[in-house]
């Protein structure tokens, strides 16, 4: 018998940037504020000290700062035909645990989503026709516009202190800056970072190849920076251990860095950590959230009431929390019908290596430190000629060369032996990868539901990932990636390596942590789980943040539209449905 405790207003369930972020904002109106968090409490101090954190053993190979398949997992197929087995470790992806989230590990790259990428049915059907879509490709509009958007990403971007160079300005192309991305009415808020020679010959490369290369925004901070929220931030040192590590310098956003210190301290609000939210709870009529139930660490069960459930956990774990509380419609791939777990997309990468006779020192990095070509992302090319939907960027990361992990090698290089180690030490200081990161589609096949036959250990069915790549992602990335080998090509390498991604989907080996879909939003309750501010259709009291929200997913990276994303939601919650408590659309 769980355990009735005194009730919130509201309760967050994950505290991530999303959370904390909404913590911040509610708490400001005056609301008392629970934020339950499966993992342990970390901080910057001194969970990240420069001393300690760079580690790449216990972080990179080890996972530190990740969830335990042994408590918990998802279980994969490709197809509806196969059995789908558990993740028995991290791979493909690697999903957070702990305060902060992924705001801890992620490197930085911090994009605003094209304007065309929030019409992708619509905007594709009017240029290119209804029949350029495949049958079984379920994209479909937002809900929601960049226009609207806009201030969020720019309310997002001073919070983070993102480093960058705009490159349009209230319509107006910026020399330096990205020509391709949507209208923004003010520039970044701190300038671009400090170039590496990579990110130089690459720059050079693309200009001969008839691209427009420009800075990466990047979540670390070029200068000193006090936020949005009055926090003051540290100036980036360059130690190149960003990805999967969290930060000890104040530099990297994050939640720990920037929202933390605004939130922790106030009357209002209250974070428990270690503590498993296995349930929302509804009241008789089904149609109002009560609260949740969770786990803590030493097993005991608890009901914590609230009048406002928000779910801004990882993208897989809120779509799991609503399959098993059956809140809405669980998506039937058959029949094409439901809505939970419908519409989960991923991202799909490749790389082309180069291996140059200059030194480039690789060690000398920063997680978003980059120089990108925007010219094959979104629809900023006509893909009449080509056949396919979407796109990717395409770039020269110098995120850091990290002696375990990060190193590139010439093809037919041996695995092993000596041959491996001497052409590790020729290469090392000399070689460079261009990496593609490009959109994948929704389709009616790619879904998550939960497993008929493996449990968590709470009891609970683990959630079932049914995804693999289609033609249209295979094509897509071959085209960009061949792009990318010609500005390769430019870079006159002695030799050069291009890695397609070919084949089915694999869940082994890591690519990106960004995955998108499963209670997607929308402005039909037939074909979304939340509408355009992110409150659920069925339960009006309940709100659910982050990626799973993405009907598809564009070629970027997707924080910065869920940063955005949460200062949309948060605003209509505190302008609109605490005035009024109920649906903000009608259904």
């Amino acid at each position: 018998m769980a355990k009735k405790l005194p009730p919130k207003d509201v309760v967050l369930v994950g505290f991530g940037w999303t959370a904390s972020i909404l913590a911040k904002e509610l708490t400001d109106v005056g609301l008392q504020v629970l934020a339950l968090e499966r993992g342990a409490f970390r901080d910057t101090i001194p969970d990240f000290a420069p001393t300690t954190v760079q580690d790449e053993l216990r972080y990179a190979v080890r996972n530190g700062l990740f969830e335990e398949p042994h408590r918990e997992t998802l279980t994969f197929r490709n197809e509806a035909s196969q059995l789908a087995l558990p993740m028995r470790q991290l791979g493909s992806f690697r999903p957070a645990a702990g305060a902060g989230g992924a705001g801890v590990h992620w490197n930085g790259q911090n994009w605003r989503f094209l304007p065309a990428d929030f019409l992708a049915r619509s905007h594709n059907e009017q240029r290119y026709g209804k029949k350029f879509i495949p049958e079984d490709m379920t994209i479909q509009d937002w809900g929601v516009t960049y226009e609207e958007l806009e201030p969020h990403y720019d309310a997002f971007e001073r919070l983070c202190g993102i480093s960058g160079k705009a490159g349009n300005l209230d319509g107006k192309i910026q020399e330096g800056g990205n020509p391709f991305e949507g209208p923004r009415r003010r520039d970044y808020p701190l300038p671009p970072l400090k170039r590496s020679y990579s990110t130089v010959l690459f720059d050079k490369a693309a200009k001969e190849a008839g691209f427009h290369p420009f800075p990466a925004p990047a979540a670390n901070t070029s200068e000193p920076y006090k936020n949005l929220y009055g926090v003051q931030m540290g100036q980036c040192t360059f130690c190149g251990f960003c990805e999967w590590f969290g930060c000890g310098n104040y530099s990297k956003s994050s939640p720990q860095a920037c929202v933390f210190p605004a939130i922790l301290h106030r009357d209002n609000f209250e974070l428990r950590t270690q503590c498993n939210v296995t349930r929302v709870l509804r009241d008789s009529s089904g149609k109002r959230a009560t609260g949740v139930t969770y786990v803590d660490i030493s097993g005991e069960a608890y009901e914590q009431p609230a009048d406002l459930v928000i779910l801004c956990a990882f993208a897989q774990h809120n779509v799991h929390l609503l399959l098993l509380s059956a809140i809405g419609k669980p998506y039937d791939p058959q029949r094409n019908e439901g809505v939970v777990g419908r519409n989960y997309a991923y991202q799909i990468t490749s790389s082309v290596d180069v291996f140059l006779d200059e030194v480039l020192n690789p060690f000398m990095g920063a997680g978003a430190l980059g120089q990108v070509v925007d010219d094959f992302n979104g629809d900023n090319f006509d893909h009449g000629p080509h056949g396919f939907v979407g796109g990717g960027y395409i770039a020269l990361w110098n995120t850091g060369g990290r002696p375990i992990l990060q190193h590139h090698l010439p093809d037919k290089t041996p695995k092993w032996g000596s041959g491996f180690k001497k052409a590790l030490a020729e290469n090392y200081l000399k070689s460079a990868s261009i990496a593609t990161h490009g959109a994948v589609m929704s389709y009616r096949g790619n879904y998550i539901d939960l497993d008929p036959t493996y449990r968590d250990v709470y009891g609970n069915p683990l959630i079932r990932l049914t995804f693999d790549f289609h033609d249209n992602e295979h094509n897509m990335s071959k085209f960009v990636t061949a792009k990318a080998a010609e500005i390769a090509k430019a870079m006159k390498p002695r030799s050069m390596h291009v890695k397609n991604r070919e084949g089915h989907y694999s869940i082994v080996p890591y690519q990106t942590t960004h995955n998108t879909g499963g209670a997607i939003m929308g402005t039909d309750p037939r074909t979304s789980v939340v509408n355009r501010y992110l409150q659920s259709w069925d339960v009006p009291n309940l709100f659910v943040m982050g990626a799973c929200a993405f009907p598809q997913n564009p070629g970027y990276n997707p924080t910065g539209t869920v940063g955005a994303l949460t200062f949309w939601a948060a605003r209509a919650i505190k302008e609109q449905y605490l005035r009024n408590p109920g649906p903000l659309m009608s259904a």
